[in-house]
């Protein structure tokens, strides 16, 4: 008969054959934690679970707790938000379970993977990505220093810039970093024992609809009674739950602008900005804060902002040197931050220009007192902007008296009451990109890459069709190494597979390394994860588009049209 586990530590080993649906009655949403072994088994296991119930406990969650496999299966898991494998080893899953649990993931649950959740299921390449890299090994357990790379993440915010703490410190197989949004990483000089020189050790990103969350801390017992990793285990629960939001795309060559110093940096008009914990908080105005060490032109610039209450504050982009803040609002554009406002000038806007997206907007932003994270992409006269790793706005300058190209961005301190915070201002130049919209011609086929039916939708199929310029044939590559169609869907490798034959589709952008492709000089176009050529087994309209080994082959080779 089906029952649910009993909280005692006897009754955790003990299988039940699955869990059963049950409504979470006053609970916003429900966790499974899963923490079979068949490897290594950590003493810290019933402490780590007795605390993630106690987090449910006290933020509105329910939690589950099983060592039964069974419990994966399609029907089972809906029932749950996100799913935590606590410290597992080994090779837990069958196939059919493990089918199961990728259709979850990738339909848009949850994955939260502790400590030893990298020593699992190593013949299992989904899971690889999912985690992100597998344990290889590890020193005796010691103190270390832990340098926070995200403070805007709700699993890390909490957290000033280093972290001095007790565990034991994995390290990795692979370094995770170019796959990953990196919240954490050791400073392999403060201990012995570590081998990897950049070594990442908490760390989050999006997988296809769903969302994933690892962290190598929570070895001892002593960890889960530790407030601070406690509320790192909650927010790394709630960000892969959808219950806060955060930027956890992979984000490599960026430049700190601001991490608490503020060299560069001037005040414009009236007010400041206090400095204090590597955060700028905006006192009185109407001021600016802008950067005046560099002028950018192409570029993607990433900042953490927080507001409290209604206030109001923004970015400001695209103005020529001045220490007049009202002359960079008249020649440059305001992305803005303000809870409430008309559409045009609310919180993703381009101020007076242009409305953001409301429903994206709304979508990915957390409220008031909360920390979000801004990426304003600058390529030519064209502005982006994404919250929180969602594209909330798509603005085009078309006023001859402005110029996105005039690069200089500040800060804006609005007035008395506008309080709002802003950590971790960061920069990418993106010279020489992007390299244009075109279509791309197969060299054998005479024919261009296609999407079938013009189709918007994920999962949509590639193909090579006759050349006819409409928007379903326009790619555009990006400083990011994706080839995009429809200016926000990525041609991806479907399932991030490896093999010869695996199909080629269209999905939402990101960033993954199933999304990059290598333009070659020969005119192959390499997945960048598979390794593998962009190809396609014929010449016929419909010809679907595959990745296959390298060859040189014509029907591996593009031209741009």
């Amino acid at each position: 008969m089906l029952r649910r586990l009993a909280v005692t530590v006897a009754a955790i080993t003990v299988a039940a054959t699955v869990i059963p649906a049950v409504p979470a009655q006053a609970a916003a949403f429900k966790v499974l934690v899963f923490s079979k072994t068949a490897g290594f088994r950590h003493d810290s296991i019933p402490s780590g679970i007795q605390a993630i119930r106690e987090l449910g406990t006290a933020n509105d969650f329910a939690v589950d707790a099983t060592e039964d496999s069974s419990a994966f299966t399609t029907a089972n898991l809906a029932q749950y938000k996100a799913v935590v494998f606590l410290s597992t080893t080994g090779d837990v899953l069958n196939d059919n379970q493990q089918a199961a649990f990728q259709t979850y993931v990738d339909g848009g649950g949850g994955y939260v993977g502790v400590h030893a959740a990298a020593d699992t299921e190593y013949n299992w390449p989904y899971y690889g990505q999912l985690m992100g890299a597998w344990f290889n090994s590890h020193p005796a357990i010691q103190q270390a220093t832990v340098r926070t790379e995200d403070r805007a993440h709700a699993a890390t915010a909490h957290l000033g810039t280093t972290w001095s703490r007790t565990d034991e410190w994995y390290n990795y197989r692979t370094n995770p970093r170019p796959n990953v949004r990196v919240l954490q990483s050791l400073d392999e000089g403060s201990y012995s024992g570590g081998g990897m020189g950049d070594h990442p050790i908490t760390w989050c990103h999006p997988q296809s609809s769903g969302r994933a969350f690892y962290t190598g801390l929570g070895h001892t017992q002593e960890s889960y009674a530790d407030p601070s990793f406690r509320a790192l285990l909650l927010g790394g629960i709630r960000y892969t739950a959808k219950a806060t939001n955060a930027d956890c795309r992979p984000e490599t060559g960026y430049t700190t602008l601001y991490n608490g110093s503020t060299t560069g940096w001037s005040q414009a008009g009236p007010g400041s900005f206090a400095n204090s914990d590597a955060t700028l908080t905006s006192q009185g105005g109407m001021g600016m804060l802008w950067y005046n060490a560099k002028e950018f032109r192409s570029y993607s610039v990433k900042l953490d902002w927080r507001m409290t209450g209604d206030s109001n504050s923004g970015v400001i982009v695209g103005f020529p040197a001045t220490s007049d803040p009202q002359a960079a609002l008249d020649t440059g554009y305001e992305v803005q931050i303000d809870a409430t406002d008309t559409p045009d000038k609310t919180t993703g806007a381009i101020y007076g220009f242009k409305a953001a997206d409301t429903a994206a907007r709304d979508a990915a932003l957390n409220p008031p007192g909360q920390w979000n994270t801004y990426e304003l992409l600058v390529e030519g006269e064209r502005l982006q902007v994404f919250l929180n790793g969602t594209r909330i706005n798509d603005f085009t300058n078309t006023d001859p008296v402005r110029s996105l190209q005039q690069g200089y961005l500040g800060i804006q301190n609005h007035g008395s009451g506008d309080v709002v915070s802003f950590r971790n201002i960061r920069v990418k130049e993106l010279t020489g990109t992007p390299s244009g919209t075109s279509a791309l011609k197969g060299v054998g086929s005479g024919r261009c890459l296609d999407i079938s039916g013009a189709s918007q939708a994920n999962g949509a199929q590639a193909q090579i069709w006759d050349c006819n310029g409409q928007n379903n044939q326009r790619w555009t590559s990006t400083a990011a190494s994706e080839l995009r169609v429809y200016g926000n869907k990525c041609l991806d490798v479907n399932g991030a597979g490896t093999a010869d034959g695996t199909a080629v589709i269209i999905w939402d952008c990101n960033g993954q390394n199933n999304q990059k492709w290598r333009l070659n000089a020969d005119g192959t176009i390499t997945a960048v994860g598979a390794n593998k050529c962009l190809d396609v087994n014929g010449t016929a309209n419909g010809t679907r588009a595959r990745i296959w080994t390298c060859n040189g082959g014509s029907n591996q080779r593009w031209t741009r049209v």
